[in-house]
């Protein structure tokens, strides 16, 4: 008994349940096959779950229809066909097509209705009904732009002219434009205000637009020691607008090093090199940046070099770099290049230069040592050059999405023997392409030429290893010209971990004895970001065109990038 009692309760429940969850079908009629053609081209929703979701249904189409043209139709009759079934019938009436809307000259500018008609004129412009309120929206905005963020937009005085609307456009908007009194900087008081006028292009006294500045403080991205907390704020005032900006000062130095292990080919040991880069910027609050290098090759070769850049100098929009490097070969030569150049940021991704680079080397061997193709020169080049650079500061595996750097110089070069014109170019060129959340390809161009009439082996381009082309040992390769292109196929693990292919290429030229090359270097790697920062690590295996690959080639090269 207590068992049959059971299943009859399960089953009325079950029972009730499903008609406590009836959905009820609406079905929406025009007068004519026509009309209601037009109605269900509007998709509306047929399945619904109460009386009140079928009255809100109705009343959607009927606003959509109004926004069509049909700004007489009515709804006769809702009503209840059977248990689950509703019948609304809309008369869609007449049909009108355009408006002609007048507007005072004095309230408003002909470029602004130009935006949303293509028939304006001297008092009055048209607009297919259809998209009046999208029209009616972009002039307010536009409006909205010009200093007027309260500015009101109505249509009046609708007249009927055959299938055709009039209507005057009255704009409610205050006389005095809203302009930029005051900016006030919350959470990081001394960032550097001369990044607020030249590099975000934000300042007092400017006409106020709310969705610009949103637009430009989105730059404050490809800066790499601030954050922008949350949104501008604004605060409305009877006579004044004040902006409120909420920043916070990130860490933006950084520590790079990295070590490489490769076979010396004529003693069969194991040999290190590596190097120090070392980045401090922004600690005086100026947006500064002062860089120092160390850098020691395995083949005996030592590179040391600083380079400070000082932004906005005095508030105007120029700023400066200087450039202090020595390179010393063994006992062979050292070579010091000096630099000092002005540059203009554009925009937050495209800066220019201008200046002077000087170079002086100077020959070490012994008179009894001395050979014809190193010598002691100097030379002086101008120089012009071009960076874009895109980063993308929510990525710290990937802090780069894209880069161009372009640089040519021209100059003398004076020696012993003669005085020569010569130019040097350089280009370097990088960009991410993402295949998805987990997969991307990292393409990097890098290239140099060296125009002269004769070369000494003292001023050429020296390449290879990590920043080149992997699998050769540091600056190991010497050049009147070459190019390498670095590919990488990359896997995200996750948001700390990646692990990536290594093909690359490389051509050079070198014009003293006469040497034409092709490269190729081929491996492996990963990067984990950890605590102490990003470590990268890079197996590589170098081989030219003319020789057979051997794996007691390879080299490893570990690097390490540490913020602090």
């Amino acid at each position: 008994m207590q068992r049959t009692l059971l299943l009859l309760f399960i089953i009325y429940t079950l029972f009730s349940f499903e008609g406590f969850c009836q959905n009820l079908n609406l079905i929406i009629n025009g007068k004519t096959n026509e009309e209601t053609k037009i109605i269900d081209s509007l998709q509306y929703n047929k399945i619904h779950t109460d009386f009140n979701s079928i009255k809100n249904e109705v009343n959607t189409i009927q606003n959509q229809l109004f926004k069509l043209g049909y700004i007489e139709n009515e709804i006769k009759q809702t009503k209840k066909i059977n248990d689950s079934s509703f019948l609304s019938k809309v008369l869609l009436k007449k049909k009108f097509n355009t408006i002609t809307i007048s507007y005072n000259k004095n309230d408003i500018d002909l470029s602004t209705l130009e935006l949303v008609s293509k028939d304006v004129f001297e008092n009055n412009f048209k607009l297919d009904f259809s998209k009046t309120e999208n029209a009616l929206n972009i002039i307010n905005s536009e409006i909205s732009k010009k200093g007027f963020p309260f500015s009101k937009l109505k249509l009046s005085n609708i007249t009927i002219e055959g299938s055709n609307l009039r209507a005057s456009l009255i704009i409610d908007s205050y006389k005095e434009k809203r302009k930029i009194n005051d900016i006030i900087i919350k959470g990081y008081e001394k960032f550097p205000r001369s990044y607020l006028k030249h590099f975000l292009k934000i300042k007092t006294n400017q006409v106020f637009d709310l969705d610009v500045i949103k637009s430009k403080t989105e730059a404050l991205n490809n800066l790499n020691f601030t954050n922008q907390i949350k949104s501008p704020e604004v605060l409305f005032t009877k006579d004044s607008t004040t902006l409120y900006l909420y920043l916070n000062k990130a860490n933006s130095n950084t520590f790079d090093g990295f070590l490489g292990f490769g076979t010396n080919e004529d003693t069969n040991k194991i040999e290190l090199d590596g190097y120090l880069n070392l980045n401090l910027t922004n600690n005086l609050n100026f947006g500064e940046s002062f860089r120092l290098l160390y850098k020691s090759d395995e083949i005996d070769q030592q590179t040391f070099e600083v380079d400070v850049s000082l932004p906005y100098l005095f508030n105007t929009p120029i700023g400066a770099d200087l450039l202090l490097r020595i390179f010393k070969k063994d006992t062979t030569f050292t070579t010091v290049n000096q630099s000092a150049r002005l540059h203009y940021q554009i925009n937050s991704n495209h800066k220019v230069y201008g200046g002077i680079i000087s170079t002086e080397s100077n020959n070490l061997l012994s008179e009894a040592n001395i050979t014809s193709i190193i010598s002691d020169y100097k030379t002086q080049y101008l120089t012009l050059a071009y960076q874009f650079l895109k980063p993308q500061s929510n990525n710290f595996l990937f802090p780069i999405k894209s880069k161009l750097y372009f640089e040519t110089g021209f100059g003398t070069r004076e020696s012993a023997s003669s005085n020569e014109k010569q130019s040097q170019y350089t280009i370097d060129a990088l960009k991410i392409f993402t295949l998805n959340k987990k997969n991307s390809l990292y393409i990097r161009m890098n290239g140099s030429s060296l125009i002269s009439d004769t070369y000494f082996e003292n001023e050429l381009v020296r390449f290879g290893g990590i920043n080149s082309i992997r699998g050769f040992e540091e600056n190991s390769l010497f050049a009147s010209l070459f190019g390498t292109i670095n590919t990488e196929y990359r896997f995200q693990v996750n948001n700390s971990i990646y692990i990536h292919s290594i093909f690359d290429a490389g051509y050079f030229e070198n014009k003293i004895i006469s040497t034409k090359e092709k490269l190729f270097g081929y491996g492996f790697g990963f990067g984990i970001l950890t605590k102490s920062g990003l470590l990268r690590f890079n197996y590589a295996n170098g081989k030219n065109e003319n020789t057979k690959f051997k794996l007691s080639n390879s080299k490893i090269h570990l690097s390490l990038v540490a913020n602090f």
